[in-house]
Formats: C-alpha cells, sequence, structure tokens
C-alpha cells in the first residue's frame, strides 16, 4: 500500500496465496493522504475503528494508536502487518468493540463498517471522549457511505460533510459538538421468538450492535431451528459461526445432557450468544470462543457441527469462510459425527461437502434455503 509515509506490506488473515483480495483499498489510501495534508497534522490520542485489516494503524504507527475491533481475525492481521513491518510492541494498543474506549480521543478515524447498527453503537460509546476539538474523519467506498452514514455522524457526534470522490472513494468529515444532547444507546436489543420456531419457540434473544439480522429472526435461521437434530443423550455440539447463538441455544435447550460450543469471529456476535444463552437459564456446559471457526479445537472431539455459514467478506463474495468451516468440521468431528449446513439453494454447499466428507444428503428445503447433512466417515 502507498501511503505519504511509505509502503507498508500488507496482508488478510489468515493468509493464503491464493486470495487474490487485498488488505486494503482505495478508502484507507484516501484518509491517510487527507491526514498528511492537514494542518496541523492530528496529534494526541488517536483511534482508529473498524480498521480492517490494519492497515490505518500499521500506517499510523508512529502515532501510537488505538485499534477498535469487532473482527478476531482483523485484530490477528493487524499483529501481523504490525510485525511484518518491523513496529515495535506495544506501539499500536489493541482493542475489541467490547472493551471499555478510551478517556480521552484527539483524532478519531473510523472505517466505515457495513452495519449502520454497529457505527451507531461505536459512535456513542466513543462520543464521550470526544471534545471540540478532536479531528474526526471517515472512510469509505462510495457505494458503502448513504445519507443514514452522515445523519448518524451529525446525530451523535456534529455537523458533518463528506468530500468530493477519489477512486470511487469517499471521506466523513466531522466537526464536534461537545453540546449535542444524544440519544441513550439502544444495544444491545432483545427479543422474543415466534411460537414456530422448535426449542427457543418463546425464548429471549439478545444482540449486540453488529450481529447478522440484529432486530430480528432472519428466514434462513427460521428454517434451520425447525429442522434441527433431536436429542442424542449428550456429546459436544458445535454452533459454528454462531451469530447471536440461538441455533446453539436451541440445542441445548433440547438435549440438556450436550455441551456446546459457540464459536464466531465476531466478538459482537459471542457477546451476543453468552447473553442470549443466559437470558434463557439453559442447564448444562456451554463454552464461548472468539475466533478462526474451529482452529484450536482438537481433532476428532466433536459429535454433532451445525452451521450457516457466511459468503461475504466486507463487499466481497467468497466461499473461502464457508470452505475453512467445512475443512475444520471434517477435522474436529469423530467418526460418525456430523455436520449440518444450512445456506441459501443457490451456493452449491453439497458439492464442496461431497468433496471433502464423501457424502452429503439434503434434510429438508424449500425455494430458497437448503439444509445439508454430511457424515464424517
Amino acid at each position: 500500500m502507498t501511503t505519504p509515509w511509505g509502503e507498508p506490506e500488507l496482508s488478510r488473515f489468515p493468509e493464503d496465496p491464493r486470495d487474490r483480495l487485498r488488505a486494503w483499498d482505495a478508502a484507507d489510501e484516501y484518509l491517510l493522504r487527507h491526514l498528511a495534508d492537514r494542518r496541523p497534522a492530528p496529534d494526541g490520542a488517536v483511534v482508529v475503528v473498524g480498521d480492517r485489516w490494519g492497515a490505518l494503524v500499521t500506517a499510523l504507527a508512529a502515532h501510537r494508536p488505538t485499534q477498535i475491533t469487532d473482527s478476531w481475525l482483523g485484530q490477528e492481521a493487524t499483529r501481523a502487518n504490525l510485525a511484518r513491518n518491523g513496529v515495535e510492541p506495544g506501539a499500536v494498543r489493541l482493542l475489541t468493540t467490547q472493551d471499555a474506549p478510551p478517556e480521552r480521543i484527539d483524532a478519531l478515524l473510523v472505517r466505515v463498517p457495513k452495519s449502520l447498527a454497529l457505527l451507531e453503537d461505536q459512535l456513542l460509546r466513543l462520543a464521550p471522549s470526544v471534545h471540540a476539538d478532536t479531528v474526526v474523519v471517515g472512510t469509505g467506498m462510495v457505494k458503502e457511505i448513504h445519507t443514514s452514514t452522515l445523519k448518524l455522524f451529525e446525530r451523535i457526534l456534529g455537523p458533518t460533510r463528506t468530500s468530493l470522490a477519489e477512486r470511487k472513494a469517499r471521506l466523513i468529515l466531522c466537526t464536534p459538538d461537545p453540546s449535542l444532547v444524544r440519544p441513550p444507546n439502544p444495544w444491545p436489543y432483545r427479543y422474543t421468538l415466534p411460537e414456530d420456531v422448535g426449542a427457543v419457540s418463546g425464548r429471549t434473544v439478545v444482540n449486540h450492535a453488529g450481529v447478522f439480522c440484529a432486530d430480528r429472526l432472519d428466514i434462513g435461521t427460521r428454517f434451520f431451528l425447525r429442522h434441527l437434530p433431536g436429542a442424542r443423550g449428550g456429546g459436544r455440539v458445535v454452533d459454528l459461526g454462531c451469530g447471536n447463538g440461538v441455533v446453539g441455544t436451541a440445542a441445548a435447550l433440547a438435549d440438556p445432557k450436550a455441551e456446546v460450543l459457540f464459536v464466531d469471529e465476531s466478538f459482537q456476535a459471542v457477546a451476543s450468544a453468552q447473553d442470549t444463552y443466559r437470558a434463557n437459564d439453559v442447564s448444562g456446559l456451554a463454552e464461548f470462543r472468539v475466533g478462526d471457526g474451529l482452529a484450536g479445537v482438537p481433532a476428532g472431539s466433536v459429535d454433532l457441527v451445525l452451521n450457516n455459514p457466511p459468503f461475504h467478506s466486507h463487499q466481497a463474495t467468497t466461499d473461502a469462510t464457508a470452505w475453512r468451516m467445512f475443512t475444520g468440521a471434517r477435522r474436529t468431528l469423530r467418526p460418525g459425527g456430523e455436520l449440518w449446513v444450512v445456506g441459501n439453494r443457490h451456493l452449491g454447499h453439497h458439492v464442496k461437502l461431497r468433496r471433502l466428507f464423501g457424502n452429503s444428503e439434503v434434510v429438508a428445503s424449500d425455494p430458497k434455503f437448503v439444509i445439508l447433512r454430511a457424515v464424517r466417515r
């Protein structure tokens, strides 16, 4: 990546030489050029929110910034990129969206997330640390910045305008107004499940901001919940890519003897899963883990994996995450263990499962979704 301070070498995480997606884009470069041209230059406590793969904090490491991210993969990419570019340990402070924010912010740099709810939550959490002289700059590709995005900055921080577009990227320039009366933070959000979704009918779901379909039960999960496998008298079950944890909670309610592992790469998602599980007074053993799928789970230690895999990485459509999830499931399942997958019919997950497991069976389907079952031989 070319910056006013040099050309750091950057990579996504986990590194894959076949992956042609870059660890930065024109929005990151635009923000860095703007900061270099700004007079006076931002000084003091620099906070970078939503830095996807650590490109911004790597370039700004001399300013000793704080990075706040929801992504475990993004945080690991940041660590690797800082080391790759010879940044001294401790030069960049790494926080998650679940950590307490810094008490004072002199420069707030925001990479606009895909989720407007996550942006709202983060701006409301950070606003008390912003003062009248704080430099506030957001960035994103033109297709990522909408009128609703600008209204959030204006409602929570102060008067906001946008820059001209450069290489399909745009900046958000905000002047903080400490006298603003901010609304209360609506996150996390709670709702009651409908009466037609199996073991969790009428139960409570808790969603932290940024979790997929945070204000309602999405139709794919609803379909999955109606067709989950029945109680098996115990065993180790994984809710892989758990989101708000409703699938794993349903498994725990249906089989109180089961031990359920909830895992997701989103800190917001795992916090949601913990709160959903606890809100329903579920008995039994449960573990909550933020990480890269089933990495670190012992081989042959799992009886059942339940999975609703994503098919996007930020704005890019890709099956790389699903493939890692499926290969991880095959490695960790015991002989006879099962992987259950729900997905849009057009994604063709059955092809991948047959390549990996040698089998794939349709459990249920409707015009949009299919539930597949693969058995570890």
